[in-house]
């Protein structure tokens, strides 16, 4: 039992660690938080239900493999379009205004997604079909089904690229020096405006990734599921470290382990709040996380 906890925990963990790299990747370049990014994630689950159950239906000669490789291609490109989208129209028109308009900003662009949604699929419910057996094989006595393999397995990967991407590549080295001072990085040949329009697309995409996965494993989307799973995210990234990418990480993990041994050993019911327990009881104790470090005043 215990065993088995700890994989669904991982797996849930590995799906918080996915969106809030977007939260933190955002945060640690701007200084913002964008509220809209949980309606990217629910936006690639819709995708998911749509062109997997669309490349897997009746007639279709096409394995769970490359039906799965192809919806999260093309989850990727939709929402990372949509990302830049969200970056160029709500964000930086207001990038020198007061620190409220860019959140008011954010807010409104996540109603407006969340409504798009909900009058182009209906309020219902939508649903898609097993498309895995739910026989797996079994690990310290806890049984590991085919897309708890695949969720883990997708988000090591993207998360070790991510990484490697962040610390070695010449785009990465330029987000980080934007990060650290956008004035001094425009100065050395920095477009700052393509650097942050690019990681509000990487962002974006992990969330499509997430969304996907979650669909596979869930098999259902609502419109409004992106507002939970976008809180739980931000709490993952505040948890790790705000702005820390391995922070987000470590945050959405713990965060998922947390969540499901208090539902299995707790209350079921009150599953959802004992994320927004975990962030209340880290801003008390540890405001910059796990992995975050104080921020020091410029004088």
């Amino acid at each position: 039992m215990f065993a088995q906890q700890i994989i669904n925990g991982l797996a849930l963990g590995a799906v918080y660690a996915l969106l809030a790299l977007g939260y933190t990747m955002v945060y640690g370049i701007l200084q913002l938080i964008n509220f809209a990014h949980g309606e990217v994630y629910m936006l690639g689950a819709y995708l998911g239900i749509i062109v997997l159950g669309g490349l897997t239906a009746p007639g279709m000669h096409l394995g769970i493999a490359a039906a799965l490789t192809i919806s999260l291609i093309v989850s990727m490109l939709f929402c990372g379009a949509y990302g830049a989208m969200i970056e160029r129209v709500a964000y930086r028109p207001l990038r020198r205004a007061a620190k409220l308009s860019p959140l008011i900003s954010a807010v409104g662009m996540s109603i407006i997604l969340q409504n798009f949604v909900m009058l182009a699929q209906g309020k219902e419910y939508r649903y898609l079909p097993p498309l895995l057996a739910a026989e797996g094989f079994e690990l310290f006595g806890a049984r590991v089904s085919p897309v708890e393999i695949i969720i883990l397995g997708t988000s090591l990967v993207l998360m070790t690229g991510l990484h490697l991407f962040i610390s070695r590549t010449r785009l990465g080295k330029a987000m980080r020096a934007t990060s650290q001072d956008m004035t001094m990085a425009g100065l050395v040949g920095i477009n700052s405006n393509q650097v942050i329009s690019i990681t509000f697309m990487i962002g974006s995409a992990l969330a499509a990734v997430a969304g996907v996965l979650v669909t596979l494993y869930y098999g259902v989307a609502h419109f409004f599921m992106g507002y939970t799973a976008g809180l739980k995210a931000f709490t993952a990234a505040v948890l790790g470290g705000i702005g820390s990418i391995p922070g987000a990480m470590l945050g959405g993990i713990v965060l998922g382990l947390i969540e499901n041994f208090g539902a299995s050993y707790l209350s079921s019911v009150y599953k959802d709040a004992f994320a927004f327990l975990v962030l209340i009881v880290t801003l008390i104790i540890r405001p910059s996380g796990l992995l975050g470090q104080r921020a020091m005043d410029k004088v």
